[in-house]
């Protein structure tokens, strides 16, 4: 593998669900890649179901939420590759759908952990690799949701931080612009996914109803991030909303 022209992108999350479909996705555009997550098992699926490309991976187990975990799966990414082209924040946690006041502390901080202070430690790691780099420069793709713009029942913690992380998308866009280094957010609503599986039998509504909520082809949402990817470093998806074209989320209230 010649790791000078090849880009090389790390996939949070990349054991399942849209991190799994966008790992596979930018396999085959002929990324090196580093996948991450929380287990090796499922790391070790994507990659034998990536083939061919088999080759290009490394696994790296890392709880994105530990600073020292982040800190050695950066570690590893330089060892290994040399540089980082692209990093794709998508790990990320749910609460049980259980009222705000009925959620433990360690509930709420699990979510912050995972899906805030994961994006934030391996973007800060991202921005110290492609700031030293040769040719400088990177992009970050941060996974929003539809939750980023409005609130489904019962999700204080990932709302929060889904919220969160728009202005931590902003930020990395503004302060990294100086150093070449590109950041946007996609926020991806009903994607098919093991997290979607209940609501073709239904999900609660903001009015108490529980509907039938279509779906959509996660592979859509990887080619999506592949086209944001897939950018001249002049040129920037700053906000991309991809979504389920009949899921309710456009005329609520």
């Amino acid at each position: 593998m010649n790791t000078e022209q090849t880009k090389v992108a790390m996939v949070t999350g990349a054991g399942s669900g849209i991190g799994r479909a966008v790992s596979l996705a930018l396999l085959d555009k002929g990324y090196s890649l580093v996948l991450t997550g929380r287990r090796l098992n499922p790391l070790e699926e994507t990659v034998a179901l990536s083939g061919e490309n088999a080759s290009s991976c490394l696994c790296v187990t890392c709880d994105v939420g530990e600073p020292q975990q982040v800190e050695l799966l950066f570690g590893e990414t330089r060892q290994q590759f040399r540089r980082l082209d692209l990093l794709f924040n998508n790990a990320g946690l749910f609460t049980p759908g259980i009222p705000m006041e009925e959620l433990t502390y360690d509930q709420w901080k699990s979510v912050l952990d995972a899906n805030l202070s994961g994006a934030f430690l391996c973007s800060q790691q991202a921005i110290k690799m492609m700031k030293a780099q040769q040719p400088k420069g990177g992009r970050i793709i941060n996974n929003g949701s539809i939750s980023a713009h409005v609130p489904r029942p019962n999700s204080a913690p990932y709302t929060a931080t889904k919220h969160a992380i728009t202005g931590l998308t902003k930020s990395i866009s503004l302060d990294g612009r100086q150093h070449n280094i590109a950041c946007g957010q996609i926020d991806i609503g009903n994607a098919e996914t093991p997290i979607t599986v209940n609501m073709p039998g239904g999900v609660p509504q903001a009015n108490g109803e529980v509907a039938i909520e279509p779906v959509m082809d996660v592979e859509h949402v990887a080619q999506a991030v592949v086209q944001m990817a897939e950018l001249p470093l002049e040129s920037n998806v700053q906000f991309m909303t991809i979504m389920a074209t009949k899921m309710p989320f456009i005329g609520r209230g």
